[in-house]
């Protein structure tokens, strides 16, 4: 899978349409067993792209060193401009299993558009997120943009700070609850997470609206 870099073109044509504060949004963890879903919102600097960010790309096409660097490229460079920020949300196993997974990555991104509202001292002009279906009750105006986090630099941005803050997340839930991989897997379906749960049984952390055992013949 190559890292070819989004277009900044969606961000530009939204700017010319008078909406200076664009921002993107993308969620990780939906497919997991077991941790919150993470959600970012990112809003570049207008203009000219910094080179330093010259290299976000999809969060699944680049390796953990690729995101971590970038990850905290972006935090650099989005500090620096008053027109900039991110914002990070998530919703917890309970409120996935209580609300389904669709309707909690919609949730976490919502609260991550909220988050930025504070670097950004006010919600940003329009949201563009990954996906075919948008949240609901934000502060401002947004579009669904299928392949978002390809198409879409800021969403690329957001993808990435929402799988690094999540996989940190679930690199710290392993120091307490060893046994089901999350250092390596981080709380996505693997032999050694499914070992965990036959051997341990689920923990608080695990979404029991999942299948938490293997299909037969797996």
């Amino acid at each position: 899978m190559t890292s070819e870099s989004p277009s900044p073109s969606a961000e530009e044509r939204l700017r010319a349409e008078g909406f200076r504060r664009v921002a993107g949004a993308d969620e990780a963890g939906r497919g997991c067993l077991a941790g919150p879903v993470v959600a970012a919102a990112v809003a570049l600097p207008p203009g000219p792209l910094p080179s330093a960010l010259a290299g976000v790309a999809d969060s699944k096409t680049l390796s953990r060193e690729r995101r971590e660097t970038l990850a905290d490229t972006i935090r650099e460079e989005t500090s620096r401009h008053e027109a900039a920020g991110v914002g990070v949300g998530r919703c917890s196993p309970s409120e996935i299993d209580e609300i389904n997974i669709l309707r909690a990555a919609l949730e976490a991104m919502r609260r991550a558009t909220e988050a930025l509202a504070e670097p950004l001292s006010g919600p940003p002009g329009f949201l563009l997120v990954d996906g075919n279906k948008a949240p609901v009750d934000l502060p401002c105006p947004c579009r669904a943009v299928v392949k978002g986090d390809q198409r879409v630099r800021s969403i690329a941005a957001a993808s990435i700070i929402a799988k690094i803050t999540r996989d940190a997340t679930m690199r710290r839930l392993h120091e307490e609850h060893a046994g089901y991989g999350w250092d390596t897997n981080v709380g996505y379906p693997t032999a050694e997470h499914y070992d965990g749960l036959a051997e341990r049984g689920p923990t608080v952390h695990h979404r029991r609206s999942f299948r938490l055992k293997r299909k037969t013949g797996e």
